[in-house]
Formats: structure tokens, sequence, C-alpha cells
């Protein structure tokens, strides 16, 4: 863990943080789609991303989701961390993009660390403003732009966080996660098709 550590956080914590975290953190490997964290569940700990991804959403009293933003290597959710200050219970559903490594902190642990460690305090702010940004962006999205728009945006991004052209994916998971309605992501889809921006598999979409 501490070689993990120090390859992505090296230039980043302090070598007594590095040592600390090795020391508390939880090594964890998850599978594809496996939920890390889901609406209303009490939280234990912080992330601190490896490799892999991790999908963050929010959902409605409805049921529909809304993709917020991905977790990355050398990402964390400081979100997770602020909400357990006041509330104690997550507010966003965490799944697995893809098979992921991750180095889980006990949150008690991390209170103290914003005094101990300025590095640590730079870091947590750091991720307090990438998450803000990627929410306004989404917030953007949904008030200013139109569904095709947000549709390539979706794929765009979806193609470099899984470091691939082939995307398995459903077009009712993508509706889900645009919270839009699977007719209309079909009829874009294959005009996109048609277009010759993507192929059009069974569960799979292929960007060309």
């Amino acid at each position: 863990m501490i070689l993990e550590l120090k390859k992505l956080f090296g230039n980043i914590f302090e070598e007594s943080l590095i040592l600390e975290i090795a020391k508390v953190g939880t090594l964890k490997e998850i599978p594809e789609d496996f939920m890390m964290m889901d609406i209303g569940a009490p939280i234990f700990g912080i992330p601190l991303m490896i490799s892999g991804a991790i999908k963050i959403s929010r959902e409605n009293e409805n049921g529909e989701e809304l993709l917020l933003y991905y977790l990355e290597e050398g990402d964390s959710c400081s979100l997770t961390f602020s909400w357990e200050m006041t509330a104690n219970v997550s507010k966003i559903r965490a799944v697995s993009e893809m098979p992921s490594k991750l180095i889980m902190i006990p949150i008690d642990r991390v209170k103290n660390w914003e005094v101990k460690y300025p590095s640590w305090r730079n870091f947590i702010l750091r991720s307090y403003q990438i998450r803000m940004d990627e929410l306004i962006e989404t917030l953007d999205s949904l008030a200013f732009d139109g569904l095709e728009k947000r549709l390539l945006d979706y794929i765009a991004e979806k193609k470099r966080v899984t470091g691939t052209g082939e995307l398995q994916i459903t077009h009712q998971s993508i509706a889900q996660e645009l919270n839009s309605s699977r007719v209309g992501v079909s009829r874009l889809l294959k005009k996109l098709e048609q277009r010759g921006i993507i192929e059009l598999k069974r569960n799979k979409i292929v960007v060309l």
C-alpha cells in the first residue's frame, strides 16, 4: 500500500501522512458494477482512488437517477466528508464503472488531519473545488444544453473514463443517467449512427 500511496501522492502528502494513511486505511479491490455506497447509507470512511473509476449519481423520489461525476485515479470524494460532518448519511450513490482499487480511510481518523497536515487540507480544498466545478457543469448541461449535446458529452466522457471505444451499456441505462426517456435516447443514438459517429450493437455502443 505504501508504494502505491507514494506513487500517486508522494509529491502531494507529507511522508508522515502517507505512513498514517497506510496504517489506518484499508486497501479494497472491487469488481465492475459494485455499489460502494447508496443514498441514505451511513458513512464510515472516505476513499482515495488508486485505479479504476467510481460513478457518482443522485436519485430523486421517483427513482430517476442523474450522473454527477466520476472519481478516478488520485481522487477522493470530499463531499462525503462534508456530509458526514452534518448528516452522517450519504446523499449520493457510488458504483464502480470498472474494476477499481482504492483505500478507504475511517472518517473518525481524518477529522484532525486538516489541522495536523497542511497537504491534506490543501488536497481536500482542491477536491471540493473540482467536485463543485463538475456539479456546476452538470447543472449547466441540464439547464442550457439539448439532449443531443448531453448525449455526445456523455459518450465522450464514458469513453475517456473506461479507456475504450466499445461501451457496454443499454439505452435504458443511458436514459436513466441523463434523466431522459429511453425512446428519446434511442432515437438520438440512431441519428448518431446514421451520421457515422457511433455503431449500435446489442447492449453495446461502438464509438467511431
